[in-house]
């Protein structure tokens, strides 16, 4: 199957649309199988393609997502399109009862299809598409006043097509790779490091603190023992500078779209390799 022009499902914070350029630049030439650990909403992915992927991430109702798509895309389908008939007529309030919906299938921890056509639904209709919850692990982001389609549907079906080759995960970083071999090249689109260093804020309960940085900068340094290409891109920080000072590091500007304060809506990106690229 040749590629086709697909795009993200769902918005997703620290996605990866805006450096798609600037990580193509830095790929290496030829790889084996791709990883990619955080797979978020999957900008790099779908606009690579490639044949052979595994992908991963730890937000349960995301890969409970991509899994449904992948097996199920006529039914998410259908539920987006009910979901979307709804906003039409009941606008706040409806988003209200199913996001109250969705919060009460997290706590049941029922992910099925329908759980997976709320996902995508809220993401386009919740403020600034921000997967966020509270300190009970619920989804808390207020309505957008959107009354728009949730998705092309067409692209769930040429999305779907795609992942059916792909391996989807759901778990911790470092058992995703856990199977990377010489020569296959993983991508971290990890969470950002905080660019107060005072502060570490997460979009899952569990978090991802300075000691999971520390452990994701450990595990990218076993991979390069292996022959592995590794990729990683985060905030230009302190920190991160730190952990990865032995690999080449790219500072590249930003806009920060999801920041409410227009004026911080630039900002600097590091992409770190660990090899030499084509043309880096």
């Amino acid at each position: 199957m040749g590629k086709q022009a697909i795009t993200p499902f769902v918005k997703w914070a620290g996605g990866k649309r805006q450096l798609l350029f600037e990580i193509k630049e830095r790929m290496p030439k030829e790889y084996n199988f791709y990883y990619e650990p955080f797979i978020g909403g999957g900008a790099v992915l779908f606009s690579l393609q490639p044949k052979q992927a595994i992908i991963n991430d730890c937000n349960r109702s995301l890969i409970n997502t991509y899994r449904k798509i992948q097996m199920e895309p006529e039914n998410v389908i259908k539920q987006i399109a009910r979901l979307d008939d709804g906003i039409v007529e009941g606008g706040k309030e409806y988003y209200y009862e199913k996001r109250t919906l969705y919060n009460e299938k997290l706590t049941n921890e029922d992910y099925d299809v329908e759980m997976a056509g709320l996902f995508i639904f809220l993401n386009k209709h919740c403020f600034n598409g921000l997967y966020r919850v509270n300190s009970n692990g619920l989804f808390n982001v207020p309505y957008n006043n959107s009354k728009k389609p949730s998705c092309d549907l067409e692209n769930i079906k040429k999305i779907s097509e795609y992942l059916k080759r792909i391996k989807i995960l759901e778990g911790d970083f470092e058992r995703a790779c856990k199977d990377a071999k010489k020569g296959d090249f993983i991508f971290f689109d990890s969470p950002y490091a905080p660019l107060n260093p005072m502060s570490f804020e997460s979009y899952t309960k569990e978090g991802f603190d300075k000691e999971s940085h520390e452990r994701l900068a450990n595990l990218f340094h076993e991979l390069h023992k292996k022959g592995c290409y590794c990729m990683l891109t985060n905030h230009n920080t302190e920190l991160i500078r730190e952990l990865y000072q032995d690999y080449a590091i790219d500072v590249v500007p930003v806009k920060r779209l999801i920041n409410s304060n227009a004026k911080k809506r630039m900002g600097e990106e590091v992409i770190i390799r660990n090899y030499k690229s084509p043309k880096f």
